[in-house]
């Protein structure tokens, strides 16, 4: 899963999150720090008003809960979703030995490759530098 210091750096860097079934998240209050919740229909939902996303507690599940803002969350993507971020950048993910390495094109065609123990965080290296890129 990917660390919560790259889901920061991502979201500072203006990557959006529109809330969907089977998304992990964190909720960025003290006591709730350490737990990882996945939306779902059944319990956890993202409702859509004219002020924003709130993410929304169904049932007992989480009985102190009812609903927390989405800026109040951290979105933690999987792999498949930042691969998807990456889009037409994306050339292939290795593994040689403990870490995983992705690999996108970059300017002028070059081939640039990120490195990390954990699958999410090469992936989340790479789509922070394609961000950046596109922001200079």
């Amino acid at each position: 899963m990917i660390s919560d210091p790259l889901a920061h750096e991502l979201r500072n860097a203006g990557v959006r999150w529109d809330p969907a079934p089977g998304d992990r998240f964190r909720i960025q209050a003290e006591a709730l720090g350490e737990d990882v919740f996945i939306l779902s229909h059944m319990v956890i939902e993202p409702r859509h008003y004219e002020t924003g996303t709130v993410l929304h507690f169904n049932g007992t599940t989480e009985w102190a809960l009812d609903s927390v803002a989405q800026e109040d969350a951290l979105w933690l993507p999987r792999e498949d979703q930042l691969r998807e971020l990456l889009g037409g950048t994306f050339l292939r993910m290795e593994r040689s030995g403990g870490e995983f390495a992705v690999q996108t094109s970059g300017p002028d065609g070059q081939v640039q490759s990120f490195a990390a123990d954990d699958v999410e965080d090469a992936y989340a290296h790479a789509l922070l530098e394609l961000v950046h890129r596109a922001v200079a």
